[in-house]
């Protein structure tokens, strides 16, 4: 009896002991998808920043598409005028339009990387050349971001809706909301195509 009633305190403490190591694990989850979401702000910015140069650059060249160029210049406006509400990784159909006009400029860099195929001289340029290397990489870094953001989210809302998670969010943080995920339509995530390496040699 004695020997019972010690291993089922000895279980109860374990027990207590795991429950209570999980406190931390919702602020802390959550402030690992902020960091994670952060950092494709960051690319997201980086890539905005190129298109001006870009613009510029293939602006010089004779009789290039007008068309082509406004849809960029257009996509990038929308996107620097994005107002960020506070509650945009909670808020569905804020994420929604965020996610919409960053597509819009994915696509239209793409429409836009294609045109260039038919100019050799722009594509020999120093500077256009050293702006695809840019934005190629700048396009390979938002796609591991928008990985490591969507993978941080999982992990957190996971956390929100699992025991000891599920407890501690209602004891003690019941404001928490799960995260929006990433959901931008499959057209809209291919990556720019930038290498022109074998065509225009």
């Amino acid at each position: 009896m004695r020997i019972a009633g010690i291993v089922v305190l000895g279980l109860l403490a374990a027990l207590l002991v795991w429950g209570f190591s999980g406190i931390n694990a919702i602020p802390s989850k959550e402030e690992s998808a902020k960091a994670a979401w952060a950092q494709v702000l960051n690319q997201y910015q980086r890539r905005a920043d190129l298109v001006p140069n870009l613009v510029a650059t293939v602006k010089g060249a004779a009789e290039f598409e007008k068309s082509t160029l406004e849809a960029v210049v257009e996509a990038r406006a929308k996107v620097g005028t994005m107002q960020l509400p506070p509650d945009l990784l909670t808020n569905p159909e804020a994420m929604r339009v965020f996610e919409a006009n960053q597509g819009g400029l994915t696509s239209a860099l793409s429409r836009l990387m294609v045109v260039v195929e038919k100019y050799p001289d722009l594509k020999a340029t120093e500077g256009f050349k050293t702006l695809q290397a840019q934005l190629e990489g700048t396009e390979n870094r938002i796609a591991v971001a928008r990985k490591d953001y969507i993978d941080s989210v999982r992990i957190y809302n996971t956390e929100l809706k699992t025991f000891p998670g599920v407890l501690w969010k209602s004891f003690l943080y019941a404001d928490r909301e799960p995260m929006q995920q990433l959901q931008v339509e499959p057209e809209k995530q291919d990556v720019p195509k930038v290498d022109f390496g074998a065509s225009g040699n």
